[in-house]
């Protein structure tokens, strides 16, 4: 019997994703531990690795479908000795598999033909329109075909102009995508009183940032804690240290938010009850300094994992940060790569904003809004003075962190920042 691939469940919250690539095509011999298929998350596009070697004999969730339940049978794999031939009595019932914790859950999918064309490019089926070709997904053509949507007249938000189910639904509800409509014509939406707007449907990630917000500002009783840190010491001595930078693949650039994150680790450190989640049970204390920093995507924000961040230097810091928000950028974080963490740093001070307060990242206790820095009158021994200042404002969950703990966090922040000789003392990569 041919080996069934199963989408697998990828992350503690994963519930169903939407099929983004195969790797392989029918016909490809496929060895344990190959990239397979590209799925996307609420957070990020994941490569889902072959458990098991073979042939890779059908797909039969092919790229562009949309909400697949984890646990679907989305492909077959031959094992040796077997062959296409095997497949015609083994895959005519072949059905979405649900796991007994999301048997409640509507399926998605329509059971599947025992036989489909060979993927040459059944990622996205054409039609012709004026010349153009329109790509949709099976699930889009199908809602599309119930609701009497003419398909080719709808402009897709998905990869490639692809239109998705989200599209078609936006099209049936607003009426704005008529038979015959021009793609011109489909970009607006008319409202009583002529007023325009454009419908941007929600995305995976989009829902699950609203959902999570608003939990975090409606559940946590959250507090703030502000302080303003003088940079201009961070400030010279970031400008030697990238002076001093060798050439070649060892060189670096710092960033005042590498020192940041390093700030904020040894803070952590010297004050652990922030660096903890509250559960109805028990507050979890973790152990290891993992902070989340908030990088902006064009899906909404995520927050890759800069791990055991109190042991590492600043150049290392800077190296895994350029990485991760790459990878962030490109929707191809693991799931242990934004998973998890202790605290979370979120810093606009690049965009000039002075300063803010950030909504907690549940289940964490913790995040720090970092403002930019700017030059300011201060008092220095009894005089005003110019000094370069940056504000920092900490969200608390006052469930879990005192307002004593948080007030010494910051005091030990402010402290590495303004004298941040003590974060470079005992290494600098």
């Amino acid at each position: 019997m041919p080996k069934e691939i199963i989408l697998p469940v990828i992350a503690a919250d994963f519930e169903s994703g939407n099929i983004e690539s195969w790797s392989k095509n029918v016909g490809d011999v496929v060895k344990k531990g190959d990239v397979l298929v590209s799925v996307e998350t609420d957070k990020a596009i994941v490569e889902v690795e072959a458990e098991d070697s073979g042939v890779l004999g059908k797909i039969l969730v092919p790229a562009g479908t949309e909400e697949v339940p984890v646990n679907t049978v989305i492909g077959l794999l031959l094992r040796e000795g077997e062959s296409v031939a095997d497949l015609d009595d083994s895959t005519g019932s072949v059905v979405p598999r649900m796991s007994p914790s999301i048997s409640t859950l509507t399926p998605v999918l329509d059971e599947f033909p025992a036989e489909r064309p060979a993927m040459t490019d059944t990622s996205a089926t054409s039609q012709n329109l004026d010349n153009r070709r329109t790509f949709s997904s099976p699930l889009a053509r199908r809602i599309a075909a119930n609701l009497d949507v003419d398909i080719t007249t709808l402009l897709g938000r998905g990869p490639n102009g692809r239109v998705l189910k989200a599209d078609v639904e936006l099209a049936n509800s607003t009426g704005s995508f008529s038979a015959g409509a021009s793609s011109a014509e489909a970009v607006s939406t008319v409202e009583p009183m002529s007023k325009t707007y454009t419908a941007i449907p929600h995305s995976n990630m989009r829902k699950a940032i609203a959902r999570r917000l608003s939990e975090s500002k409606c559940e946590i009783p959250h507090f703030y804690l502000s302080v303003d840190c003088r940079m201009d010491a961070l400030m010279s001595m970031r400008e030697e240290l990238n002076a001093s930078s060798p050439h070649g693949a060892s060189a670096y650039k710092l960033s005042v938010n590498d020192f940041v994150i390093k700030a904020c680790a040894l803070a952590m450190r010297e004050c652990p009850a922030v660096n903890s989640s509250w559960t109805d049970e028990a507050i979890h204390q973790h152990h290891n300094v993992d902070i989340s920093v908030a990088v902006a995507t064009e899906g909404g924000l995520i927050t890759p994992i800069v791990q055991n961040a109190d042991s590492r230097g600043l150049v290392s810091i800077s190296s895994q940060m350029k990485d991760l928000a790459a990878k962030a950028r490109t929707g191809k974080l693991k799931p242990a790569e934004f998973q998890g963490g202790g605290f979370t740093i979120s810093n606009l001070g690049m965009y000039g904003i002075s300063d803010f307060s950030a909504i907690i990242n549940p289940p964490q206790s913790c995040i720090l809004a970092v403002g930019a820095g700017d030059q300011r009158a201060v008092v220095k021994d009894g005089e005003l003075a110019i000094a370069t200042v940056m504000t920092c404002t900490l969200s608390a969950d006052h469930r879990s962190v005192n307002g004593d703990v948080g007030a010494r966090f910051m005091q030990e922040f402010k402290r590495y920042i303004e004298d941040p000789f003590y974060m470079v003392a005992s290494h600098i990569r």
